[in-house]
């Protein structure tokens, strides 16, 4: 008997870090013999694997059920903790430094890197990046990793020069060269498309500037380039689970054909598949 698809979405509030975490939900996420339970972000991770559910899913055997956060925090703790079995938000850098700073052992599953959403500077009040003053405020993510990656972009750019060996880990502390003498505002990541009005730029996740209908393809001042990309998001799981047999189910129906074809039709290039 062929098993039903059960898609239940959850969303917490930002600041709700560990917010139900309960057992019944623990022994429900890392059930083997239960519904492949995965935590993911909305847009374009919730979108993606909605589009597995409605059209892949049953086909090929998989019970899956969804639960939707709006952090980049709770999913990987909820994968930790057994809430959820896996997850698919984040990108390698992150994963590492996530890792590192709270000591957890999640991990990709191999080739399940399914697509990439482009870091873009957007404003309200300018429309090139060189009409942007001396003195004016950038926002950008607080989080290690990303705040890294949006410094990176706007090096790219000519607008500052980052110290050699900064890396993933870049902060404005790392600017060797601010020609503009521009000021940064640190802000989480969410927030970021609410503070466009409030300054003079900022750099926001793929993600988010989907959420807030904002494309990175069209209405980006700068984006980041696919090619040669570290920040692809994958599907991850806690160390020894990647080879479960529903990962490995999923894992290929994210990178399959149908699944490309449906970023490439649904996100005209404000989401790229990795594969």
């Amino acid at each position: 008997m062929r098993n039903t698809i059960k898609i239940t979405a959850v969303v917490l509030a930002t600041g709700a870090l560990t917010l139900g975490l309960t057992a019944c939900g623990a022994d429900k996420g890392s059930d083997k013999d239960g519904p492949l339970v995965v935590a993911a972000t909305p847009t374009p991770q919730g979108q993606i694997l909605d589009y597995v559910k409605k059209n892949l899913a049953e086909k090929a055997g998989l019970d899956l059920e969804v639960k939707e956060f709006t952090d980049y925090v709770t999913p990987n703790t909820a994968t930790q903790q057994g809430e959820v079995f896996a997850n698919y938000f984040q990108h390698k850098p992150y994963l590492d430094d996530f890792n590192k700073k709270n000591k957890t052992d999640i991990v990709p599953v191999p080739g399940a890197t399914v697509h990439l959403e482009p870091l873009g500077v957007y404003s309200k009040k300018i429309k090139k990046l060189d009409e942007l003053k001396k003195g004016a405020t950038v926002a950008v993510p607080n989080d290690t990793t990303n705040e890294a990656r949006a410094l990176k972009l706007l090096a790219d750019h000519g607008l500052l020069k980052l110290k050699e060996g900064a890396g993933f880990a870049a902060t404005p502390k790392d600017i060797v060269d601010n020609p503009r003498g521009l000021k940064f505002k640190e802000l989480e990541a969410a927030a970021l498309p609410r503070t466009i009005k409030d300054v003079d730029a900022a750099v926001i996740n793929g993600n988010y500037a989907l959420e807030a209908d904002l494309n990175p393809a069209k209405q980006a001042l700068a984006a980041e380039k696919a090619e040669g990309n570290p920040y692809g998001n994958f599907l991850a799981v806690k160390k020894g689970d990647e080879n479960d047999p529903r990962v490995k189910k999923l894992a290929k129906l994210l990178t399959s054909p149908e699944v490309k074809k449906f970023i490439e039709d649904k996100y005209d290039g404000a989401v790229v598949a990795a594969f």
